[in-house]
């Protein structure tokens, strides 16, 4: 006789009981989402909350971090973290799994009516800790992001790639978001995003834009992008170029007319073509150069700069495409003949690099010689374009 087969994979209860452990009998001194909220109310402009045992909580605000007095909970122990994880998990199945099998997940939270979040999960130490980055519920304009004019023209172009590039928490999610914003206030269009996870909410405008989230939506990059071509979209947003086959159907999607923005993990223009062309075998690496060549509209590379009175500020590299620069990425850099030569003489264009804006800001005043060094690419170059700018001892900010 037959015998109608029965699911045994665990259900989500189990594999969270089984990493973090059963749910505790007696209630928590404070429950997480009025923990989380107590953290967002202890200062303005925090950029991420983070959670490690034998610590208080933390906040995170200009890139240094300091303790939140919570009086029902003023130092967390493992057993405070792993509730915190398991809280803020719920039931996500994926998130679960991926925690069980590779030690960490990424995933979105909300809490209703206060703020989104981008969070990670991980162990460390045989324990678990938890880092939230704050998601502004308002998407920021380019102006309010204080960012150069010329990035308003992305909003015209057609097709081709545009890419972002900097380290994490550098600001690249903003600023796409600035940039997507703009097109669907300007453009009648349909937008497609695919995020992991979503962390700006777009809202139709004038344009109309279908936002999805890896795994919850789409198992990977690659197969919602290759949907994405079905999906009649004049912009595609692709949260990260991971891997080769991504960056193909990226090329691809730009050669048939797509606009395609996306991010990198790249600290400036030439390590971003390296980056591109050295996911490929070196075979198929000239034709990768060719194509890239051909569509690459922009390269943004972006850094957070502190200044002298708090705060930080974005300071962007701009490439862009011109006969010279597109030459310079299908041939290759040589001697003279540089994408950063390039970015030099190319004001007119409005490019810019990043040694040559921080030079700006210390002249002006708004960030100090000695931290203006630490983030510069080229030491030597920016200390010979401040020569005549006495060094200031104390004026280092670290953040």
């Amino acid at each position: 006789m037959d015998t109608m087969a029965t699911d045994t994979s665990p259900s989500p209860q189990a594999d969270a009981n089984a990493l973090f452990g059963a749910p505790g009998a007696v209630a928590p001194p404070i429950e997480t989402p009025a923990l989380i909220a107590a953290m967002l109310e202890s200062t303005p402009g925090i950029s991420d909350l983070i959670f490690s045992p034998a610590r208080p909580p933390q906040v995170e605000k200009h890139g240094e971090l300091t303790g939140v007095d919570v009086p029902a909970l003023p130092m967390l122990q493992a057993d405070d973290t792993a509730r915190i994880a398991r809280d803020l998990i719920g039931g996500n199945e994926h998130a679960l799994r991926t925690l069980k099998d590779q030690g960490a997940c990424d995933f979105s939270f909300a809490l209703p009516g206060r703020a989104r979040f981008r969070v990670n999960v991980f162990r460390q130490r045989g324990t678990f800790a938890a880092v939230l980055r704050v998601i502004p519920t308002k998407i920021p304009s380019l102006q309010e992001l204080k960012l150069p004019p010329t990035l308003a023209e992305i909003a015209t172009l057609r097709n081709g790639i545009v890419l972002v590039t900097g380290p994490t928490g550098s600001g690249k999610s903003s600023t796409l978001a600035a940039i997507i914003d703009h097109i669907n206030t300007s453009r009648a269009e349909h937008i497609v995003t695919i995020e992991d996870p979503i962390e700006f909410l777009h809202q139709h405008k004038k344009g109309t834009v279908h936002q999805r989230e890896l795994h919850s939506d789409t198992p990977t990059f690659s197969l919602a992008l290759r949907a994405a071509l079905r999906q009649a979209p004049k912009v595609i947003l692709v949260g990260e170029m991971r891997d080769r086959e991504t960056i193909e159907i990226a090329l691809t999607a730009a050669e048939t007319g797509h606009l395609v923005l996306s991010t990198l993990h790249t600290i400036d223009a030439s390590k971003t073509v390296d980056r591109i062309v050295g996911a490929f075998d070196a075979g198929d690496q000239q034709t990768i150069r060719t194509r890239l060549a051909a569509s690459f509209r922009y390269f943004i590379s972006q850094r957070l700069v502190p200044k002298k009175d708090g705060g930080r500020l974005a300071v962007l590299e701009l490439l862009k495409s011109t006969m010279r620069t597109r030459e310079y990425i299908e041939r290759g850099e040589g001697e003279g003949k540089t994408l950063l030569d390039a970015m030099r003489d190319g004001a007119l264009d409005g490019m810019q690099y990043f040694d040559g804006e921080i030079e700006k800001l210390v002249r002006s005043g708004v960030v100090a010689y000695k931290t203006g060094l630490l983030y510069a690419t080229n030491v030597g170059n920016l200390q010979v374009l401040l020569a005549d700018i006495s060094e200031d001892e104390d004026s280092i900010i670290v953040r």
